[in-house]
């Protein structure tokens, strides 16, 4: 699962008891205890101070840990433990990883155009995505259809500041073919993507060099929406994202006495 930062995550332990009493559930972060409930003690919750984890015990019950506010220490591996009362004692657990994605502050940049080109020029251009963890993918574009590997130039990563956030560059190199003015104007576009969470493009419109006609040099960024159920995470309000069960829903080897299902959700 990838969250956002800044963004709260609900993570679901369902379980089943199947007649026993349950004695506690207990949560984990990359093996290290951080979350405890036992219905017998008072107060029945009790938690366990870790880098990254923050728990917001009026929201967190048996069934689910609230997280507010997750930021890159968050990401790791969790674990939910289930165990019975006396006297069988049984315990199951399931587990599923987070991923928490610091995004750009803004969309790609392309760079390096220029107003007008003649066939036989050579298009020598670059986009860059600015400073996230990790670093964006990026993708070119010419005329709609994504760009020939031979014409690209990188990608290059350059990481900045504590956090370790990550820019990325990817170069455009090609020489211009009566092809590409087929259609009318070149369109250029960079697509910058992280997982399922970012997708923003932006894109140059450029005309060739005709003597009738005024140069025209456009930009154009927008936003493409992702069909993946994660994108609502980035829109207005609060919104809730359940993994689908083939990438991080798990059941349990031990099925004898409890069964247990781990699932994350991530709301704004």
């Amino acid at each position: 699962m990838h969250t956002v930062k800044n963004q709260e995550a609900r993570l679901e332990c369902r379980f089943d008891l199947e007649g026993e009493s349950l004695y506690s559930v207990k949560w984990y972060k990359d093996g290290n205890e951080f979350f405890r409930y036992v219905p017998k003690d008072q107060p029945p919750v009790q938690l366990f101070s870790l880098p990254g984890v923050t728990v917001e015990i009026h929201k967190s019950t048996e069934s689910q840990v609230v997280l507010k506010r997750v930021n890159l220490f968050s990401t790791g591996r969790y674990r939910c433990e289930v165990s019975a009362e006396a006297p069988s004692f049984q315990t199951v657990s399931d587990h599923g990883d987070m991923t928490v994605v610091a995004l750009p502050e803004e969309g790609p940049r392309i760079t390096g155009g220029r107003p007008r080109y003649q066939i036989g020029d050579i298009v020598k251009v670059n986009c860059t995505s600015g400073r996230s963890k990790p670093a964006a993918h990026l993708m070119w574009f010419i005329n709609g259809e994504q760009a020939d590997s031979s014409f690209l130039r990188g990608p290059e990563i350059i990481f900045m500041g504590r956090e370790g956030l990550e820019t990325s560059v990817l170069g455009l190199e090609f020489r211009v073919k009566p092809k590409h003015f087929m259609q009318g104007d070149m369109k250029l576009k960079c697509l910058a993507t992280i997982a399922t969470v970012y997708w923003r493009s932006n894109e140059e419109s450029v005309e060739g060099d005709k003597p009738q006609r005024a140069p025209v040099l456009e930009s154009r960024e927008t936003v493409t929406p992702s069909k993946s159920r994660v994108d609502r995470v980035q829109g207005t309000g609060t919104c809730a994202l359940v993994i689908p069960c083939t990438s991080l829903v798990m059941t349990c080897g031990i099925v004898a006495l409890l069964t247990t299902h781990l699932t994350f959700i991530s709301v704004r």
